[in-house]
């Protein structure tokens, strides 16, 4: 999440993804209100995009290549239990680890170094072998990767992590509920499909923008989100 040079941009993305997720969040505050599943959508691939962005500008050369390895490590055990405590019949881990294995794969295909590459490989067959156990499973993984190889092609590349991006969000399930007629499940496919290009657009084009920087602090914010809103559970029930 730390840069050099502030990319107000990339800023921008990141306090937008997680405005997306407190919203998807307030679904289990006890409010009755579905249609907040559909920004919801928004907020993993857009934190996987400012990922990419963030390794796409790294070449890999630096000592600290790894930090954001361990940053996401460090909030994935730090974070499980306001997770748990907030979404108590929860069926799989926090988001972090998905994300911390995504980044193992896109740093085994920058790289090409063969400790990155085994590593990679590794995070691929974790992935495939606890998909079950995973925020967003084996496609949540290899989401930042196909965001990756397509942040510097033209706009309609953005298609295939769209694609990724459904696939990561059980799109059985929303085929199903689609074909049901479910208005909230049809506009979750197509905000699944273009999450990643409307993602693309904003960095490309809101360089002028200057939000609040989001360093390393706003790793807390995940497991703090979930303590805040678990107390405003506790006032409302």
């Amino acid at each position: 999440m730390h840069m050099t040079h502030r990319d107000g941009a990339l800023d921008l993305l990141k306090w937008l993804a997680l405005l997306s997720m407190v919203l998807d969040h307030l679904r289990y505050v006890g409010f009755s209100a579905d249609w907040l599943y559909v920004p919801g959508r928004l907020a993993f691939p857009w934190f996987c995009l400012a990922m990419a962005a963030n390794l796409a500008r790294d070449s890999g050369a630096r000592p600290d290549r790894w930090r954001y390895l361990g940053w996401l490590v460090l909030f994935s055990a730090v974070s499980e239990i306001p997770y748990r405590l907030f979404i108590v019949d929860a069926d799989t881990l926090n988001v972090m680890p998905t994300l911390a294995l995504g980044l193992l794969v896109v740093r085994g295909w920058q790289d090409r170094g063969l400790q990155a590459w085994l590593l990679a490989v590794v995070a691929v067959v974790l992935a495939a072998l606890f998909a079950a156990h995973l925020m967003f499973g084996f496609f949540g993984v290899l989401l930042p990767l196909a965001i990756w190889l397509v942040i510097r092609r033209p706009w309609y590349f953005a298609l295939l992590p769209g694609l990724v991006c459904l696939a990561a969000n059980q799109w059985q399930v929303l085929y199903y509920s689609v074909r049901l007629g479910s208005s909230v499940a049809m506009a979750a496919v197509g905000t699944c499909l273009i999450a990643p290009g409307v993602g693309l657009f904003l960095l490309r084009q809101a360089r002028g923008v200057k939000p609040p920087p989001m360093r390393r602090w706003a790793y807390g914010l995940y497991p703090g989100h979930f303590l805040l809103l678990s107390l405003v559970r506790q006032i409302f029930a």
